[in-house]
């Protein structure tokens, strides 16, 4: 998977450094968003993939064991890659830290100027992640998990809705602009699908609930 990053971060540095040179080309257009999820209608069929489960304990549970974040490319970890990733005309200094630009958050609708604004939000909580199955996995597998760039399980957002989401599933936390809610249950399943995480009954009934109306 680090190839994989390291191919894709690579491509981008290439890019941008040829549009340098060049009077003739231009910076590629940021994506401005997290890797898109499946649609409503397969997100539908993973959930019904997905084992039904009590969560596990929280017990034994640190953040430490999902190591975070990580170096991706040169001086840029897996935050810069994001803020960048999710940004608008977003300018990092030669440390990669985000000096200026814009981001929109998806799940309140606010817009920031300043990176120190945004936190990056797991999708799928790490002590959510730990309760549904993580426990069991590597610390290998578990620093993937919370460095994620292909599955949509990273979003730059406001930091203290970040904070009220905290490690809550959808059956107690759901972002509060509604347009966005059908987009994030689907990343959800997504996530929890690819990994292989377990879901309890009242937070399968909430994604159902969504997914029905999306």
């Amino acid at each position: 998977m680090s190839g994989v990053y390291a191919r894709r971060i690579g491509v981008v540095v290439a890019s941008v450094a040829l549009a340098a040179t060049s009077g003739l080309l231009t910076a590629p257009t940021a994506q401005a968003a997290m890797p898109t999820p499946v649609a409503a209608s397969t997100a539908r069929t993973y959930l019904s993939q997905l084992t039904v489960k009590a969560e596990g304990s929280s017990s034994g549970y640190s953040r430490d064991l999902f190591p975070h974040w990580i170096t991706q490319s040169g001086a840029c970890d897996t935050r810069e890659v994001v803020l960048k990733r999710d940004g608008t005309n977003v300018t990092q200094n030669s440390s990669c830290t985000a000096v200026s630009g814009s981001w929109y958050s998806e799940y309140d609708g606010a817009t920031w100027s300043a990176a120190s604004d945004l936190d990056i939000d797991h999708m799928v909580p790490l002590a959510e992640a730990w309760r549904s199955g993580a426990s069991s996995w590597t610390t290998a597998q578990r620093q993937s998990f919370a460095n994620d760039l292909t599955r949509p399980q990273l979003i730059a957002v406001t930091d203290n809705v970040n904070q009220s989401k905290g490690d809550q599933d959808p059956s107690t936390w759901l972002p509060s602009r509604t347009a966005y809610r059908c987009t994030y249950a689907r990343a959800w399943v997504h996530v929890k699908h690819y990994y292989n995480l377990t879901v309890d009954s009242a937070e399968k009934s909430a994604l159902q609930s969504v997914l029905n109306g999306c």
